[in-house]
């Protein structure tokens, strides 16, 4: 197999698809908004490498500094999301963009790769069974369900850790729910201020909202998934966007 593979760029994002949402008209401005949140974090050494179809192929890394993830990790690459859906499961393609990343890494220098995943499985993060078989250790695991996995390139490289801010599984509102969210993910704006604001508004549910506006705010916010977490009574419950639809809130929340 040889797969084509397209890294985007300032230069070529804007007729380039960013393969999640591009159908979904509901999405459409948290879908810019993923590519202008793209266009600025380019600037950090943000990489975004997808196969070159109309699919869910592809996987984003970055420099660990710059990551926005409350971890640290100095001197290794993160990867912020890597995901292969549909027909094109069991085909290599994973492990093909995880090796691009290694060999970015290898030729930038740096101490290895870095991610977060669930315990167990956890919505929109990676699969930690996956990354195990591939090499990566865990190095540490929060006890309300993610882990830190490293494969490291330099054996001498310090071990990777989660930032203090994430170690507890609470968030300073303790009164109905509160969400942090950031534009990384093109379907976050919508389904946050839209339909999670609706649902709660329905159940006379207090709504406090939390928008990660810059690595800084993400690196001590008080969940390692800064894409989407939702808190209940200052407890965490879930990093699932889709539990903020109506017809699916009771059952996944359980208030």
């Amino acid at each position: 197999m040889n797969p084509e593979f397209i890294t985007l760029s300032k230069e070529n994002i804007e007729k380039e698809h960013i393969c999640c949402a591009f159908s979904d008209k509901k999405c459409q401005e948290s879908y810019e908004l993923k590519k202008e949140w793209l266009r600025k974090e380019f600037n950090h050494g943000y990489i975004f490498r997808r196969l070159n179809e109309r699919a869910k192929v592809f996987i984003e890394y970055g420099p660990a500094e710059k990551a926005w993830v409350p971890v640290e990790a100095p001197g290794y690459l993160m990867i912020n999301c890597l995901w292969v859906s549909g027909k094109y499961k069991g085909q290599g393609y994973a492990k093909a963009l995880l090796e691009s990343a290694l060999a970015d890494a290898e030729t930038q220098g740096k101490n290895g790769l870095v991610t977060v995943t669930g315990t167990a499985k956890l919505h929109f993060m990676g699969d930690k069974k996956w990354f195990l078989k591939q090499g990566f250790e865990e190095v540490e695991k929060l006890s309300y369900g993610f882990s830190l996995l490293v494969k490291k390139l330099n054996p001498a490289a310090p071990v990777p850790s989660f930032k203090e801010c994430v170690l507890a599984g609470k968030c300073s509102c303790e009164e109905g729910m509160t969400v942090y969210y950031s534009n990384r993910c093109p379907y976050t704006e919508y389904h946050v201020r839209e339909t999670l604001t609706e649902t709660t508004g329905k159940r006379k549910i207090p709504l406090r909202i939390i928008k990660l506006e810059s690595a800084e705010e993400a690196q001590n916010s008080p969940t390692p998934a800064t894409i989407f977490s939702l808190f209940y009574h200052g407890e965490f419950i879930t990093t699932d966007i889709s539990v903020c639809m109506d017809n699916r809130f009771d059952k996944a929340i359980q208030v």
